[in-house]
């Protein structure tokens, strides 16, 4: 193969796998059936205790039973979704509040966990 066909070549998939890698960032949950969820289709809830900018107010045996949603390092935030600090990365955080999973949700549109305790809510637009 000619040298200067084989640089072209490589010149252009090293282009095109930096273009990929700059702009495949993950999206931010997404809105299905009026409310949100993560990746997977599962709901996403608040805690009315959380108060913006102050760790979670979820530890402990709540932590386990709702778990946060976590963010990976290459998600960006999205208007009115953000992330936060959470121990071993970021948090997902809708309008200022964190967002977490409820263990009691076994498949994608379940939402055992609304209005739990009063304290507990479906993600909504």
């Amino acid at each position: 193969m000619n040298k200067h066909i084989l640089m072209a070549v490589t010149v252009t998939v090293a282009s095109a796998a930096a273009s990929v890698a700059s702009s495949a960032y993950a999206a931010a949950p997404k809105e299905a059936n009026g409310m949100y969820v993560d990746e997977n289709g599962m709901t996403l809830y608040t805690f009315d205790k959380d108060t913006q900018g102050s760790p979670s107010a979820c530890t402990g045996g709540c932590a386990q039973a709702w778990p946060a949603a976590m963010a990976s390092d290459s998600d960006q935030p999205s208007g009115k979704w953000t992330t936060e600090s959470a121990d071993g990365g970021k948090q997902w955080a809708y309008d200022g509040k964190r967002v977490y999973r409820f263990a009691k949700d076994t498949k994608p549109g379940d939402k055992n966990g609304d209005n739990f305790r009063n304290v507990w809510h479906v993600v909504k637009p």
